[in-house]
């Protein structure tokens, strides 16, 4: 089976899954890339520096365009993500099998000032394409509500998401790391309005004020950094937060391996969120908010992590506060949470198992996995969590 993933560019999060899959069918996989590479990418991942055989530059030359093209048509299985429809329109007229890749579409939601717009985008890039065989990897939890607002892809979305780098550990030696008197608890990502990193200092506030003995780091920088950095200040905390700017990716797992608590709080406009992958396979106790689009897809509430609603920061410091508490809680979610990652959600198996999709689905067979990459991704509207609360 040959099988072309189209996309902007390589991103570190899609660079394990290409690599897995060319471990599994060699030259007849091959990634397009449409743009090159920003500068800031190249700087902070090194890794996408590096030539690798299965990328093509379509952009580079009109023979590298040509060349693209023909891929695109003749390939048995296309993949497109951020990428011109123009790559997919004529292997479609072929009734040739092809999976579009999207976040959720309307992070901000739909009014009545944005629904024409939104209307007629639905329309060129998804509703006529309906009559041909083309189906969508939900790289958010949220993406099949938005789709079928316009009445696309009915009975044909898949869980997907982000593969970032899977790291195996021995499961104890790593829960050993997070073994101290003193809770240490990590946040991760850019300081924007919408990850709200002001909420770790109503989490560190809560802590302080009910006397535990903790430990907070924040990683990354961006328009907010320096207003959160004051603000925490302000708040006279004797045990401060640690502000530790940007980091790569490999220093940023080492921080995750020792943290007991991971804090993700962005709000409905993380369409994925790769740090929630990463902190689970670091063994991580996450609380998590439920508008981010990974969370619905990788935590079980109360199994492998927790989940807090969106907005409500009495719910997450309880939650934290219920960790910090409970020493054996916080290994049972990192050792689930670490599980779900290694048998469940990581390239290789992502890789394995788009090919047995697309295998069956060219034999008239939609759904062959119960949970996961590629298994059926149902309707998940905002307040699913409320609904989970309630049970």
């Amino acid at each position: 089976m040959t099988v072309t993933f189209i996309s902007n560019y390589l991103s570190p999060h899609q660079l394990p899954f290409c690599e897995a899959m060319v471990a599994l069918i060699g030259k007849n996989y091959n990634f397009i890339a449409t743009t090159p590479t920003d500068s800031e990418r190249l700087s902070m991942y090194p890794e996408l520096n590096e030539i690798y055989p299965f990328v093509i530059m379509s952009y580079k030359s009109n023979e590298m365009m040509q060349k693209a093209k023909e891929l695109a048509n003749k390939s048995d299985v296309v993949i497109i993500g951020s990428a011109p429809d123009s790559f997919i329109e004529e292997r479609l007229k072929k009734g040739k099998l092809t999976f579009k890749y999207s976040e959720r579409l309307y992070k901000k939601g739909l009014s009545l000032k944005n629904f024409p717009r939104a209307f007629i985008s639905s329309y060129i890039h998804h509703g006529r394409f309906q009559r041909y065989p083309i189906y969508m990897l939900c790289a958010s939890a949220f993406t099949t509500y938005d789709l079928f607002i316009f009445g696309n892809y009915k009975g044909r979305t898949f869980k997907w998401g982000y593969f970032p780098e899977y790291k195996e550990y021995d499961i104890d030696d790593l829960l050993r790391k997070k073994n101290g008197q003193t809770v240490k608890i990590l946040w991760v990502g850019r300081f924007l309005r919408w990850k709200h990193p002001e909420l770790v200092l109503d989490v560190a506030k809560r802590l302080e004020n009910e006397n535990y003995q903790y430990n907070i780091q924040m990683i990354g920088d961006g328009e907010e950094f320096d207003r959160i950095k004051n603000m925490a200040f302000g708040l006279n905390l004797k045990q401060t937060i640690d502000f530790l700017g940007i980091l790569r990716t490999n220093e940023v797992r080492k921080y995750m391996e020792e943290a007991d608590v991971f804090l993700f709080t962005s709000d409905f406009n993380e369409g994925w969120g790769t740090v929630l992958n990463e902190a689970m396979n670091s063994g991580c106790a996450v609380v998590a908010s439920h508008a981010i689009g990974a969370v619905p897809f990788l935590i079980n509430h109360g199994e492998n992590g927790l989940v807090y609603e969106n907005g409500n920061k009495n719910d997450l410091c309880e939650k934290v506060l219920l960790l910090a508490n409970h020493v054996e809680l916080r290994r049972e979610l990192g050792k689930n949470a670490y599980f779900t990652i290694k048998n469940k959600w990581n390239a290789r198996i992502a890789a394995e198992r788009i090919l047995v999709l697309a295998e069956n689905l060219l034999q008239g067979k939609l759904y062959i996995f119960d949970d996961g990459p590629c298994s059926r991704a149902d309707i998940i509207k905002n307040d699913w969590f409320l609904k989970v609360k309630e049970k």
